[in-house]
C-alpha cells in the first residue's frame, strides 16, 4: 500500500506541457527540437514533467509571441528576429549571423550570452516569457537559377534572405534583398519574382527546392541562430520547483544540440546529394567575393552597434558584441576539443551555463 501510495503521487504531480514549435513535423525545429524535448524532458525530471506537441494550427511562428504570452501554450519556438523591437538585446548578436562557422559553438555562444546578459533577461522578463536554448541552422549558402560565383554575378540579383544582415550584405552586393517567407520560396522562384535564395542548403530537402533552381554556390554566410528553442510562459515557469527549472534548461539544451547536429550537418550532406541526382550545379564562390563578404562582415560590426543603440535604445552595444566575439571563440575552442558530438556539447553547455546559474532566481 506504501509503494501503491508513492506511485500515486508521483503520478498525481506529473504534469504536460502544451509544447509548439510551429513547424511541421518533417522539420528539424519540430523533429528532433520537439520530440526530442519531450523525451529527455521526462528524464531529467524523474518523470514530473511531460508534454504535449501542438500543430501549426494552434499556434505559427508568426503568433507565438502571443500564444505564449496568453497561456495558449506553455512552451514554444520563438524567433527573436520576428520581434526586434521586443527583443533588441537579443537580435543585436542574433543578427550577427556571419560571426557563426560552426553551428553547434554557436549554440554554447549565444545560450551563454542570452543566459547571463542581463537587459536580455529583462526583455524576456517584459514579454512574460524565460528563455531556456538556442538552435542553430548551417552555415547558409547560395541557391540560385543563375550562375554566382562573383560579386558582378551578384549586381542587380533579386533574392530572399532570412534575416537583416543578410539583406545588408546582399545590398552591399548590389542586389535586391526580397523578403519572402521561406515556404513561400519555391513560388518566388518558380513565378520568377526572385532568382535565388540566401539560405540553409537543408531548404533543398524541406521546400523542394531541386525542382527551383540550377545551381547552388557554397561560400559560407554564417548562421542562423536568432532562436529561443522552448521559450516558457512566465506562469508556468513561476509554478516549477527549482529543480525542474533546471530539467527544463538541460531538456532544452540536448534537445538544441541535437536539433542543430540533424539540421546543420545531417541535412546540408542529405541536400547536396538531392542536388547532385537532380543536375544542380555545385559551385564555389571566387576568392574575390569572399574577401568582399569578409570585408562587408567587419564594416557591419559598426554598422550593427551603431543601429542597435540609435533605432532600439541599446546601452553599450559595441562593448556587448565583443563579449559575444569573445563566447564564440570560446565556444569554438571547446567543439573543436569535443567533436561535434551534440551530447558531449549539450553536457559542456550544462557545465558552463546551467550549473552555474540559480534556478531559484532565474527567470523569475
Amino acid at each position: 500500500m506504501a509503494v501503491a501510495g508513492s506511485m500515486l503521487s508521483q503520478a498525481v504531480q506529473a504534469r504536460d506541457l502544451r509544447l509548439a514549435p510551429g513547424v511541421p513535423p518533417a522539420h528539424p525545429a519540430h523533429t528532433p527540437l520537439y520530440t526530442e524535448f519531450l523525451n529527455t524532458l521526462a528524464e531529467e525530471s524523474d518523470g514530473r514533467l511531460g508534454g504535449q506537441i501542438m500543430g501549426t494550427e494552434i499556434a505559427s511562428l508568426g503568433n507565438m509571441r502571443t500564444a505564449i504570452r496568453s497561456g495558449l501554450v506553455e512552451a514554444g519556438l520563438l524567433l527573436p528576429a520576428y520581434f526586434p523591437a521586443d527583443l533588441p538585446n537579443f537580435n543585436l548578436v542574433g543578427d550577427q549571423g556571419l560571426i557563426g562557422t560552426n553551428s553547434l559553438a554557436m549554440n554554447g555562444a549565444v545560450t551563454e550570452y542570452i543566459a547571463t546578459c542581463g537587459d536580455c533577461q529583462e526583455e524576456f522578463s517584459e514579454l512574460g516569457i524565460v528563455y531556456t536554448s538556442t538552435h542553430t541552422t548551417d552555415v547558409y549558402h547560395l541557391m540560385t537559377n543563375k550562375p554566382v560565383t562573383t560579386v558582378e554575378d551578384l549586381r542587380g540579383m533579386r533574392m530572399r534572405v532570412g534575416g537583416p544582415q543578410w539583406s545588408r550584405w546582399l545590398e552591399y552586393m548590389e542586389g535586391t534583398p526580397v523578403s519572402t517567407p521561406v515556404g513561400e520560396t519555391f513560388e518566388a522562384l518558380s513565378q520568377g519574382v526572385i532568382e535565388g535564395s540566401i539560405g540553409s542548403s537543408a531548404d533543398i530537402i524541406s521546400f523542394r527546392l531541386e525542382d527551383a533552381i540550377e545551381y547552388l554556390t557554397y561560400i559560407g554566410l554564417g548562421t542562423f541562430h536568432s532562436t529561443s528553442s522552448h521559450a516558457i510562459g512566465q506562469t508556468v515557469w513561476d509554478s516549477l520547483s527549482p529543480e525542474d527549472r533546471k530539467a527544463v534548461a538541460r531538456a532544452s539544451t540536448r534537445a538544441s544540440a541535437l536539433a542543430t547536429k540533424r539540421w546543420a550537418y545531417e541535412m546540408p550532406a542529405e541536400a547536396d546529394q538531392v542536388a547532385r541526382e537532380n543536375g544542380i550545379e555545385i559551385l564555389e564562390a571566387s576568392d574575390e567575393l569572399i574577401e568582399e563578404t569578409q570585408r562587408f562582415a567587419e564594416e557591419d560590426l559598426i554598422y550593427a552597434a551603431e543601429q542597435a543603440e540609435s533605432r532600439y535604445g541599446v546601452s553599450d552595444a559595441t562593448a556587448k558584441l565583443e563579449r559575444f566575439q569573445n563566447l564564440v571563440e570560446k565556444w569554438n575552442a571547446i567543439v573543436e576539443e569535443l567533436g561535434e558530438d551534440p551530447d558531449a556539447i549539450a553536457d559542456a553547455i550544462n557545465r558552463e551555463v546551467w550549473e552555474k546559474v540559480d534556478f531559484t532566481t532565474y527567470g523569475a
